[in-house]
């Protein structure tokens, strides 16, 4: 549960976007003065940075970087250029630049305060300046556009939303998408095995779970270990590379259906980025072809828990599965966080089908990935 959520009786209102931009652009970063002589072409300084992303390269192209910090990288030397250290080779007097949005910005920024002997900025006390709003992040720009577009679909969607920690969630998510502040994302805690299994989903006997990204097949893995009284998992995996994986770790589990093919609204053929790991994806520029079916054209038997996390295919894989929707009335746990829309876009499609669902959001980083939101059946 994230911490403080339903400590009071207080009705919560959803934030005003408007408000969250104004209020972080207005203060100040403590380390003004600082943050200047960052730009300074002139500067001597030794700069680094954490994290090997977009906030990472566009500083790259904008600043003298020393180097990467990366205490994880056993393989590569180097990153855009830069060579790769980790935070114990840190010299001292160094400042380095937090650049973590995804996945832990706040256990990122509290390992690196341990180290007495160097200064740490935070990537989004950067973007509070005006003359470095260049550097505003793509997942910020898209939700101050989104947000401002649609603000009444987000109202409705927390609105309906069925207990108070999934208010606070949304607000505290909207927050920090608007701004890359991981202040905003105090109290979150990375938990990977806890995620799309939440109590308020009750207790599954004879469920048969449909997983649509079964990646290595670790969310089969927990689902089986949490319900072992199930009648059957259909494992949904277009990458070859993946669902060798997961036969192998789940060898000696009965009732899998190992499925190699995507999931869509139409049966066929697409393309695919097939050696991204847990991020592969359907792309209309993927080196790879694939064969794609829907949940309603590969079985007419009744589904009892659907679980996706298909890198922003979602959409389209639920609208392919219209039937099992609309008459089994499933349990639905849809990752929700490839895209700011889909906070809104997702919940309206699936209750277009069938308005009889209570929704849930949890959230499963300390950063913007990984957010899912719950369709429980009323």
């Amino acid at each position: 549960m994230l911490k403080g959520a339903d400590n009071c009786n207080k009705p919560i209102s959803m934030v005003n976007p408007e408000n969250i931009i104004d209020s972080f652009h207005s203060a100040s970063p403590a380390n003004q003065e600082l943050i200047t002589t960052l730009f300074n072409p002139n500067s001597d300084q030794k700069i680094y940075l954490l994290g090997q992303n977009e906030q990472s390269k566009a500083l790259c192209d904008r600043i003298e970087i020393s180097g990467i910090v990366n205490d994880f990288e056993k393989d590569k030397l180097y990153w855009n250029g830069k060579v790769i250290i980790s935070s114990s080779e840190i010299p001292i007097g160094s400042i380095v630049i937090n650049c973590s949005t995804s996945i832990s910005p706040i256990s990122a920024a509290k390992n690196l305060t341990k180290l007495k002997h160097i200064t740490v900025l935070a990537f989004s006390d950067l973007i509070k300046l005006k003359e470095h709003k260049s550097l505003i992040p793509e997942f910020v720009l898209e939700a101050r556009k989104d947000l401002c577009d649609h603000t009444e679909k987000y109202e409705h969607i927390f609105s309906i939303l069925s207990d108070k920690e999934s208010k606070a969630v949304f607000n505290k998510l909207l927050s920090f998408r608007l701004t890359a502040d991981a202040n905003y994302m105090q109290g979150f805690h990375v938990r990977p095995h806890e995620q799309y299994f939440e109590p308020f989903i009750g207790k599954l006997i004879d469920a048969s779970f449909v997983d649509c990204g079964g990646y290595d097949g670790d969310t089969t893995e927990e689902f089986i270990s949490r319900y072992p009284k199930y009648s059957k998992v259909y494992l949904f995996e277009p990458s070859s590379t993946n669902m060798l994986r997961a036969k192998e770790r789940l060898k000696d589990k009965k009732n899998i259906d190992f499925i190699p093919l995507g999931v869509s609204d139409t049966s066929g053929t697409l393309s695919f980025e097939a050696d991204l790991g847990s991020a592969c994806s359907v792309s209309t520029e993927g080196a790879v072809s694939i064969e794609v079916t829907t949940l309603d054209d590969y079985t007419d038997e009744e589904l009892s828990f659907i679980k996706m996390d298909l890198e922003g295919w979602e959409q389209n894989a639920l609208s392919g599965a219209r039937r099992h929707i609309k008459n089994d009335r499933p349990i639905m746990a849809i990752a929700v966080y490839h895209t700011i829309s889909d906070f809104w876009k997702i919940p309206n499609l699936i209750l277009e089908i069938n308005p009889g669902y209570k929704l849930y959001l949890r959230h499963y980083t300390e950063g913007w990935s990984e957010t899912v939101m719950y369709f429980v059946p009323e």
